[in-house]
């Protein structure tokens, strides 16, 4: 699987202000990927470095295996389709005449047949819509509308900042459903900003968290999702005893070392582990149980609250 975007101590600065700070992440191909952070962690920043509308102040990235600073970034970002910040769309143009518009100022040829097939393809019917103005859409269609006129230029490789904030949940269906076609269905790479973490969880498979400018944190779902769940932690003297008692008489419960402590997984009864260890003469010190969520470990990652 080839890599779509790779990024070397990315750095960008505004006066004293370190917007980007030293940040690398990869996007592989075929990934959504989550781009998680607080508002002014440098997602923004990051995804304008990457479209070409700022310059980095040091480091570099490669987009398709080609340098930023290679002439040829410039025909490689035809391979690329972007909304940032919120979709360019002329709110008195009808959504046919804002696809003829961006045809005509990528340099793409264009007829009735392709912007009938970029709005059908992000569920909005041409003919429906008629001299609908874009001004007069709700906010999921303007969003699916942005999304379809990235698609014209047929990219494979699309960069969503914050494309569910501001929808209802209608509209943030409508908006997930979309990104997961056009991933399965067309292969299409996607790098999706947020800081709504539960919407994310449903979309991405991987995952680069950020905080004051730094990717401090690149993690798959699979990763993520075993820190999830309900946990008991269980402090002894005699921790590779207890891992190899849980193993034996507990095979569904999967148990790691964390530390001075052993985490189990899972749901466990209690009172039998309790009487095996004390057969076993394995002493407990302490007992914890813990569940855990996307938004808890982002929040110990980033050095949140607990």
């Amino acid at each position: 699987m080839g890599i779509v975007l790779k990024t070397y101590d990315l750095s960008k600065r505004y006066k004293q202000t370190k917007a980007v700070d030293k940040a690398n992440m990869t996007v592989s191909e075929g990934d959504i990927y989550g781009f998680v952070g607080e508002n002014g962690s440098g997602k923004t920043t990051i995804i304008r470095l990457i479209t070409g509308l700022i310059f980095a102040d040091g480091g570099s990235f490669e987009l398709f295996g080609v340098k930023n600073t290679d002439p040829e970034i410039v025909n490689v970002r035809r391979k690329l389709g972007a909304i940032v910040e919120a979709p360019s769309i002329y709110p008195n143009m009808t959504a046919s005449e804002n696809i003829k518009l961006q045809c005509e100022l990528l340099g793409l040829s264009f007829d009735e047949q392709r912007i009938s097939d970029a709005l059908k393809t992000v569920g909005l019917d041409d003919k429906a819509l008629g001299n609908k103005k874009a001004g007069d859409f709700s906010l999921g269609m303007r969003q699916r509308l942005g999304i379809a006129m990235a698609l014209v230029g047929s990219p494979k490789f699309i960069i969503l900042d914050e494309p569910m904030n501001g929808l209802d949940p209608a509209g943030i269906v409508e908006v997930r459903e979309l990104i997961l076609k056009l991933n399965r269905e067309d292969g299409i790479t996607f790098l999706i900003s947020s800081h709504i973490l539960t919407e994310l969880a449903l979309v991405a498979n991987k995952y680069g968290i950020i905080s004051k400018g730094r990717v401090i944190k690149e993690i798959t779902a699979q990763e993520l999702h075993e820190q999830f769940g309900k946990f008991t932690v269980i402090k002894t003297e005699n921790k590779d005893a207890l891992i190899d008692l849980l193993k034996e008489r507990f095979p569904k419960n999967s148990a790691t070392l964390d530390g001075e402590d052993v985490k189990i997984s899972g749901n466990i009864d209690l009172n039998a582990l309790f009487a095996e260890m004390l057969k076993a003469d394995i002493k407990i010190e302490n007992v914890n149980c813990i569940e855990t969520t996307f938004e808890h470990y982002y929040l110990s990652v980033v050095g949140g609250k607990k």
